[in-house]
């Protein structure tokens, strides 16, 4: 799954943002004789972003996600004042 892009509405922010997010895996666990663990072949079940906020000023509510192909410098407001990024996605 690619990683989605984000702007800012506030700051114009396109490349620094904090991201929250729960993800439930499945991995092959492999413990040496001596006790080291080595994860291999997860698989992402389930991912959900919770919460992305702007790094530069501190917004969720003024992050959007951004169109497929989008470099950002459109501008546009879909997304209206106030609303804040919560994205639910499933694999």
């Amino acid at each position: 799954m690619p990683a989605a892009r984000y702007r800012c509405r506030s700051c114009g922010n396109l490349t620094r943002f904090d991201v929250t997010l729960s993800r439930r895996t499945r991995a092959f666990h492999h413990y040496t004789v001596g006790g080291d663990l080595t994860v291999e072949d997860e698989d992402v079940l389930d991912e959900r972003i919770e919460e992305v906020s702007c790094r530069w000023c501190g917004s969720p509510r003024a992050v959007e996600p951004m169109a497929a192909g989008s470099s950002g410098a459109e501008g546009g407001d879909e997304g209206g004042a106030g609303s804040a990024v919560v994205i639910e996605e499933a694999t």
